[in-house]
């Protein structure tokens, strides 16, 4: 990469990490603080240990002087398993949206709890998803469940899950099972926003059958590091000989995948399916 596309990249990144921040500090500010729901994570983490000590203790203890230490730390734990950028540019995160939590003003958007327990987390979720696609992330599981996915090439969901129950437990015995419920709501939509956007540690098994395999497969590997397997097939219906090949890629990856297919033989049979977990050598492309 050439000093002038490194920089562009390097900005690039920049300002979709601003944007995540925003959107996160928005829906903190807006959304989350206001109706008194909790979101995920170490955000959530942070939030519920700020409210006990100002509710039960009478000590003002503003939520961003856990959040970014236990970011900072996590970052060192796993700094050398992951890329210099992300872990850089996460850290970033963190802390501008945090700085943003405590710049914007609380303005009441929305009066009914259940749309903001709704539309709270879509932002959310939307503000972590933009920058997990680019590169970065918003800190805090993040950083283990990239750690985990690139080691293991699964997601860490049920840990994730585990920890956000703990959580929701203790929201409903301290300030009832409403509000729990609201935060299960608002955690479910950043959820589902995160999923839709970023599908690095999602996979696709992709099958294929040609009569044309060398030409899919030059056509495929040319842009795509990823081993395909090839069984020679024999149609049931002519009888002639064909190929069956495959391959697992990325989801995000499948579109291209196929297109490069029909590029090597547009007359080519090709099915996708998801794919749970992988094991073996799976190649990843690492963060930066």
């Amino acid at each position: 990469m050439t000093k002038k596309k490194e920089y562009t990249h390097l900005i690039v990144m920049g300002f979709w990490v601003i944007l995540s921040a925003a959107l996160q500090g928005l829906a903190l500010t807006s959304f989350s603080i206001p109706a008194g729901i909790y979101p995920s994570g170490v955000i959530g983490l942070s939030r519920i240990v700020s409210d006990i000590f100002a509710d039960f203790f009478n000590i003002d203890f503003s939520f961003q002087l856990l959040y970014v230490p236990i970011n900072v730390i996590l970052a060192v734990i796993v700094y050398r398993h992951i890329g210099k950028l992300f872990t850089i540019f996460s850290l970033a995160q963190t802390v501008l949206a945090s700085l943003f939590a405590s710049l914007f003003g609380r303005y009441i958007v929305l009066n009914e709890t259940i749309l903001i327990a709704i539309f709270g987390g879509l932002i959310n979720g939307l503000g972590a998803g933009v920058a997990l696609m680019h590169g970065a992330s918003s800190g805090g599981m993040d950083f283990l469940s990239v750690y985990y996915s690139n080691k293991y090439h699964k997601s860490m969901w049920n840990q994730v899950f585990l920890f956000n129950m703990v959580m929701i437990v203790v929201t409903g015995f301290l300030y009832g099972w409403e509000r729990a419920a609201y935060s299960i709501i608002y955690q479910y939509m950043n959820s589902y926003m995160i999923k839709r956007l970023h599908k690095r540690y999602t996979h696709q098994a992709i099958f294929i059958i040609t009569k044309k395999p060398q030409a899919v497969i030059d056509s495929i590997l040319d842009k795509v590091r990823h081993g395909i397997t090839k069984v020679e097939a024999k149609g049931a219906f002519k009888g002639e000989d064909e190929m069956l090949l495959y391959t697992v890629v990325n989801s995000f990856q499948t579109e291209e995948v196929v297109k490069l297919a029909l590029k090597g033989d547009p007359n080519a049979f090709i099915e996708t399916r998801d794919t749970a977990d992988v094991y073996g050598n799976y190649y990843q492309k690492p963060l930066e």
